[in-house]
């Protein structure tokens, strides 16, 4: 049995949030590098400089990515050899306050959603995703996802026997209609399959996904690129400014499901694309 300390996963989580705060995904930078030699609109071409200039400044200058420094989520794979010193979920929102408070970020967690809506103040509590593995390891997927983006997500329980074609209309549709309040150019992460609760944690896990990777089945995989295809289309654009990169990837996950059911999530994220592995 190997045990944990809490101390060592509340700094390894804290270490974690500091530099995905800082420090974009360098396949995302490249991704922009390359929507920018394709561009031909002068005024795209700005935002897309600002953009990447942002990813620059922040990586030196130590300022957060963006405003919306996010709400922290995790996927952890807990090892079931490991024996913690605590809750995993208290080890955790221990590092998202200490964050909050050193780093600092904006504080951006209601206590509440609905009746209150009175904010922590130190972005606590951490979204946590426990998935019990063998071994004696820890494994956790670190995120910090902004809101304009998760707020333009989706899920929609298709009957079975939907084509191909009705699903890529219905995901390209939405995402064309969210116009610019995601902040685009996007990561689209869609989970097929499981259940109700099943395929938007399928979709959010999606988006950690290596960039701009195609699906080992064909079948996804053409989804993935008739759909990206179909968004880019649409002429919303970078910042809404037009052109054809709207969507940068598309990445689908899947999962066994009911032979009544065929659920399909869509989970939304913006060019911030804030995320990292973490083995304690």
């Amino acid at each position: 049995m190997r045990k944990l300390s809490k101390d060592t996963i509340t700094r390894k989580v804290f270490e974690a949030i500091r530099y995905i705060s800082y420090h974009p995904d360098p396949d995302m930078s490249a991704m922009l590098q390359d929507a920018l030699n394709e561009e031909e609109s002068d005024i795209v071409r700005d935002v897309l400089n600002a953009i990447l200039e942002n990813h620059r400044v922040s990586a030196s200058d130590r300022i957060p990515l963006c405003q919306d420094t996010g709400s922290t989520v995790v996927f952890a794979d807990l090892g079931i050899e490991v024996q913690l010193e605590e809750a995993l979920q208290d080890s955790i929102n221990r590092a998202v306050i200490q964050a909050q408070r050193e780093l600092p970020l904006r504080a951006s967690i209601m206590k509440d959603p609905y009746a209150l809506r009175q904010n922590s103040g130190n972005n606590s509590p951490g979204i946590v995703h426990i998935n019990s593995v063998s071994g004696s390891g820890l494994n956790m997927w670190i995120c910090q996802k902004g809101g304009g983006a998760e707020n333009m997500s989706f899920l929609k329980m298709f009957n079975p026997g939907a084509d191909h074609e009705e699903i890529v209309n219905y995901i390209s549709e939405k995402v064309i209609a969210a116009g610019s309040k995601p902040c685009p150019p996007l990561i689209l992460g869609i989970g097929i399959g499981g259940n109700f609760e099943t395929a938007p944690l399928l979709a959010k896990r999606a988006l950690l996904e290596a960039l701009g990777r195609e699906h080992p089945k064909n079948e996804y995989a053409l989804l993935e690129r008739d759909i990206k295809e179909r968004v880019n289309a649409g002429g919303c654009g970078v910042q809404g400014f037009g052109g054809n990169h709207t969507v940068l990837a598309v990445h689908v996950l899947s999962a066994p499901c009911h032979i009544a059911s065929l659920p399909i999530a869509v989970n939304v994220e913006c060019h911030a694309h804030r995320h990292i592995r973490v083995e304690v």
